[in-house]
């Protein structure tokens, strides 16, 4: 199955170049069904990969298929070739798996949409795209990747480019995302000049056997962290993910849960030799701004009331735990909770999608209450994705997220205080949103107004093709993680699965207060959850206590529209001069020395007179000069 890799990512770009050439004319909903074919073909063909890598020894488990000669330019030799490992398959199964899903619930999402063929011909595209990035055996054709996500979710996000802010919700996505692409770029550029490959076994392998400087691993690893604060929204990069909530909730689904933001901390655990031989500086930075992220977005998402944007900023808040992960050594921890934070946040964002779809476009959240009523599936799934990110044992994202938690504490405990705090707050408002939306009292007939005064508003559950994505995402939410499960070695698939990958970085806490102490830490975990859960009822469903939801952080602590006045006043001021300073000086510089050496040039033209004559005369004026000067200096 390992000859076969590369269909993974080309059945995703052959549904992508079938529905361009005959999305038309398949339309709705034929168009939706070869999508979801072929990423399911392709989840299909990740499986039985993953088995044969699974059936070798760990030493075996890396194969790599070169498609041909890329760039073969002097000294820079790339290949478009693809590697099979046990990290770029685990990030294809959930990528190929969780985007079946997501396609499967977009047929019945996008029912009716004028645009039907073109947005599932987008879809494929993220998924190739996204599969190449994963797939990639060097920097480059991860770049590939890499762009090719940035692009398609330039096109998703605005897809109703009709309304202004998702047009300008898009754009802000594309060139927010154009300042992570330096740091990768100047990355690539620092890897190769000082390594001379970009292949990550090349660079890695200088890297593991301290043939990289520290200096020249630590500006690789900055840069690449920069890459990845625009991918993974991390402060201060973050502004565009809330904003994509403007696309159609597969969208949302797909961004948040199982491609774009991963990207970062896939390529951080990807290059974690290069991390390991950085000064240990740079993982404190990584951990911190990961901390102060997973935080900042958790107190936005207390106030929020649109029902995606509670989700959207809880996104953020969740990678920031990842990155609190990286940042501690802790990568077979980011990636686990990057796996079950694919399950639950899919859920929890294809249910709001099935909110929304139920209550006729409806986002508001104050204008919902006791739905699971009238959509129980829906709410049933959702409240399963609730417990699971709240960190309520056994669900998944209990375990995961606590194993960061754990691995913070050994490396550092104010950052470990900070993950705790955002924990509380995570259960609170997620709390809040289940409370506000499938709980309380109805309040959609309060608000049948803002529908029109015609036909009956009262919410509905969806149709089975938007339901049996939630059944089957809330029983990966209940059960994922036994994938890592901290009872004993044996327990720890998911590390034995990583280990040649990260072997060589992963931080060992074997010994320490920590690692001893792990349960009452998990203990301790779980109290908190309870706490935030009940502090949250408290107050959203028992009223014994007002809600503190001041509007600074319902406005994201102002930070989004601060950028944005700075940059349409003294930002676009400070532009204009630096385009003006190019016009003028730069260019003026150059423009002038051609304007003198033609003045000049005019000058010498008028002694070339085209006259014959002329020119014999001072010819010979020439040759009697000449002879003077050596009859002279003989003389002389």
């Amino acid at each position: 199955m390992l000859n076969l890799v590369w269909l993974i990512p080309a059945f995703p770009l052959a549904g992508f170049l079938l529905n361009t050439l005959f999305g038309r004319k398949l339309s709705e909903p034929k168009s939706g069904v070869l999508a979801t074919l072929m990423t399911a073909a392709s989840f299909v063909v990740t499986v039985g990969v993953y088995f044969d890598l699974l059936s070798r020894t760990t030493e075996e488990r890396h194969s790599v298929f070169t498609l041909f000669s890329w760039l073969p330019v002097g000294s820079l030799k790339v290949d478009m070739a693809l590697l099979a490992d046990p990290l770029s398959i685990t990030m294809a199964l959930f990528i190929t798996g969780i985007g079946s899903l997501i396609h499967l619930y977009a047929i019945g999402y996008m029912h009716g949409d004028p645009k039907f063929p073109k947005f599932f011909m987008y879809l494929n595209l993220f998924v190739f795209s996204m599969l190449m990035l994963v797939l990639g055996e060097n920097l480059l054709v991860t770049f590939l990747g890499w762009e090719g996500v940035g692009a398609c979710s330039y096109f998703l996000i605005s897809f109703w480019h009709t309304r202004d802010s998702a047009a300008t919700a898009g754009k802000k996505a594309f060139v927010t995302n154009r300042v992570g692409d330096w740091g990768m770029m100047t990355a690539m550029f620092l890897a190769f000049s000082s390594v001379g490959t970009l292949s990550y076994a090349g660079i890695n392998a200088a890297a593991s056997s301290n043939h990289l400087a520290a200096v020249t691993a630590t500006g690789i690893a900055m840069m690449l962290f920069v890459g990845a604060c625009g991918k993974s929204a991390q402060l201060p990069l973050y502004l565009w993910l809330p904003d994509a909530m403007e696309g159609p909730t597969p969208v949302s689904a797909l961004i948040h849960a199982a491609t774009m933001v991963t990207s970062g901390v896939f390529l951080l655990t990807r290059m974690s030799p290069v991390l390991h031989a950085a000064y240990p500086w740079s993982g404190t930075v990584i951990a911190s701004v990961g901390a102060a992220t997973a935080l900042f977005a958790a107190t936005v998402a207390v106030a929020q009331t649109d029902i995606k944007k509670v989700l959207a900023y809880s996104t953020v808040s969740q990678l920031g735990f990842m990155f609190l992960a990286i940042g501690s050594g802790a990568y077979v921890a980011a990636i686990f909770h990057m796996i079950t934070h694919a399950f639950f946040k899919a859920l929890l964002f294809l249910g709001s999608g099935s909110v929304i779809h139920g209550m006729h476009h409806e986002q508001d959240m104050r204008k919902m209450g006791a739905l699971r009523k009238v959509m129980p599936i829906t709410g049933f799934t959702f409240i399963i994705g609730w417990l699971a990110i709240a960190g309520v044992p056994p669900f998944a994202g209990f375990w995961s997220k606590d194993e960061i938690l754990l691995f913070a504490f050994a490396n550092n405990r104010f950052l470990w205080l900070v993950g705790v705090v955002t924990a509380l707050l995570t259960a609170y408002y997620m709390t809040r949103q289940v409370i506000m939306v499938f709980y309380g009292e109805a309040r959609w007939n309060d608000h049948a107004e803002d529908h029109g005064a015609h036909g009956d508003h009262t919410p509905h559950e969806s149709p089975w093709m938007m339901v049996t994505p939630l059944v089957v995402l809330a029983g990966l939410a209940i059960v994922g993680g036994a994938m890592q499960l901290p009872f004993t070695h044996s327990t720890k698939f998911l590390e034995h699965w990583l280990e040649p990958i990260v072997h060589h970085s992963e931080r060992d806490i074997a010994g320490t207060w920590a690692d001893n102490n792990k349960w009452l830490l998990l203990v301790f975990a779980v109290v908190i959850a309870s706490a935030g859960i009940a502090a949250s009822i408290a107050v959203y469903a028992k009223g014994k206590a007002r809600a503190i939801e001041p509007q600074i952080l319902a406005d994201g602590w102002r930070y989004d529209s601060t950028i944005s006045t700075f940059m349409g006043g003294p930002g676009r001021k400070a532009f204009d001069g630096i385009s003006a300073f190019d016009a003028k000086i730069v260019d003026g510089a150059v423009v002038g020395v051609g304007h003198e050496v033609r003045a000049l040039s005019g000058i010498l033209r008028k002694a070339q007179t085209g006259l014959v004559r002329s020119y014999a005369v001072i010819i010979g004026l020439g040759a009697v000069v000449m002879l003077a000067w050596f009859l002279l200096r003989g003389v002389l």
